[in-house]
């Protein structure tokens, strides 16, 4: 018995070790696992979080000390990561916007020709896509003399520049560009890619046209009277005994075309003045009877040598107009000078004047031979001529319809046209009413041997 108990109590007291041993292990691994493992995961997960680009929800760990400071060590780096991002997009709106204000087509590719970067300019210039980046530029673009332009670029390592001619697919219209390729180079002075420029120049080119036009017409308009000029001066010193008959039919050649001279330099001074950057109008209220009445008794006898009749149109509520009287007198010098010079024998002419809207609208008409409807839009452009042969004929520099144009250009105005071959054409000046409710009467006195006055309503359009 005594041996029994004494082998119960051993059995006892071994089984209270054991489970004292096994509540030691288990509290040393509880210890270890809320102390280390534990922690450790959750700093993987929040590595992993990291990762994917997702913010985790807290960097507080519980456990050891390390595994504390690691999380504390994770949240600044997450922060700078953070601060960092923000400024690379900062940047980079920056830096799209500066490449969509920009005028300039902007292409940026890299040594081996690729697209890396380009701007809204140059995708609207050439039609392309924002998936073109990554492309190759011949591929891209299909533009020979700018791959070539580019790759020159790239092998020879210096700034080149070039221009090249595009064709709009939608509107059909030339545009010139001026490209300027500068190369990128690293630390060690190896070429990276280009940077190209693309500026249009094609307003430029079509000024220097239109300067180059101008000074080949007026060398013409100059050249014919001055070789008659010469001519004749030089019959009359090979024949100083020519007859009074030749001598005057001679001199009234001459005469003719110094004239013609004198009225091509007026117009060339006038038409420079008025587009001079420092013109001043004077500027005052302008009574539209007393200067359709002042501009007819002028033209009073080259209206009666083709011996034609004037319609003035005034409607009861003609309004003063704020403008340059004299530049005014100008215009309508001008177009009466058109009616006339294009009118037939006992043709008519018809002044006109009415309120439209806010504007005020000054016409004159006539029923000559009219203006084909090719020559029609071109017809405010200095030196043209719609019929040259018969220009030549009647006289005329071709700067009047152009100095019309500008003086009401001047006042804030346009000029409009309509013609019609064989039926007449009608020229319209349209200003802008600063005064409305300031009207005048429309009592004139014109020469009764050929004007007709009528009132009538206001002309629409």
């Amino acid at each position: 018995m005594v041996n029994s108990w004494r082998n119960l109590r051993c059995i006892r007291v071994g089984r209270a070790r054991h489970l004292a041993h096994v509540d030691r292990a288990a509290s040393v691994a509880l210890v270890t696992w809320r102390m280390w493992i534990a922690p450790w995961r959750k700093l993987d997960e929040i590595v992993g979080q990291i990762s994917r680009g997702e913010a985790p929800p807290t960097f507080l760990i519980d456990g050891a000390a390390e595994p504390r400071r690691a999380g504390l060590a994770l949240e600044n780096l997450f922060a700078r990561q953070q601060e960092l991002d923000q400024q690379i997009r900062q940047r980079e709106s920056g830096t799209q916007t500066i490449l969509g204000a920009m005028q300039d087509g902007l292409l940026v590719v890299d040594a081996h020709r690729r697209i890396t970067l380009m701007n809204r300019t140059f995708e609207k210039l050439f039609d392309l896509q924002n998936e073109t980046k990554g492309a190759p530029l011949l591929e891209a673009v299909r533009h020979a003399t700018l791959d070539r332009l580019i790759a020159e670029t790239l092998r020879s390592g210096q700034a080149l520049q070039s221009e090249l001619s595009l064709t709009d697919s939608q509107t059909r219209v030339e545009r010139h560009l001026a490209i300027s390729a500068v190369p990128m180079k690293d630390r060690g002075d190896l070429t990276t890619g280009a940077v190209v420029l693309f500026h249009d120049i094609t307003q430029l080119r079509q000024l220097d046209q239109i300067r180059s036009d101008f000074v080949a017409n007026v060398s013409h308009e100059l050249r014919t009277p001055l070789s008659i000029l010469r001519g004749y001066i030089e019959t009359l010193l090979d024949n100083p005994k020519t007859s009074r008959e030749e001598l005057s039919r001679i001199l009234e050649i001459m005469e003719r075309h110094s004239k013609r001279l004198g009225l091509l330099v007026n117009d060339l001074l006038s038409l420079a003045q008025i587009e001079s950057s420092n013109t001043n109008l004077q500027i005052g209220a302008v009574r539209v009877p007393e200067l359709f009445n002042n501009v007819i008794r002028d033209w009073k006898e080259k209206l009666a040598k083709k011996n034609l009749k004037v319609i003035v149109n005034l409607p009861p509520d003609t309004p003063a107009i704020r403008a340059d009287e004299a530049r005014l007198q100008e215009v309508l010098y001008n177009l009466l000078e058109n009616a006339v010079k294009y009118s037939r024998e006992s043709g008519e002419i018809r002044l006109q004047a009415a309120p439209h809207g806010r504007e005020i609208v000054l016409s004159v008409s006539d029923n000559g031979i009219g203006i084909g409807k090719d020559d029609l839009p071109r017809i405010f452009e200095r030196f043209y001529r719609a019929d040259k042969a018969r220009s030549s004929e009647l006289g005329g520099t071709g700067l009047g319809l152009s100095i019309v144009k500008h003086i009401a250009q001047l006042h804030g105005g346009r000029v409009e046209a309509k013609s019609e071959v064989g039926r007449g054409t009608t020229i319209r000046v349209l200003l802008p009413m600063n005064e409305p409710g300031h009207n005048v009467g429309t009592h004139s006195v014109l020469p009764t041997e050929i004007v007709e006055t009528e009132v009538l309503p206001p002309v629409s359009h």
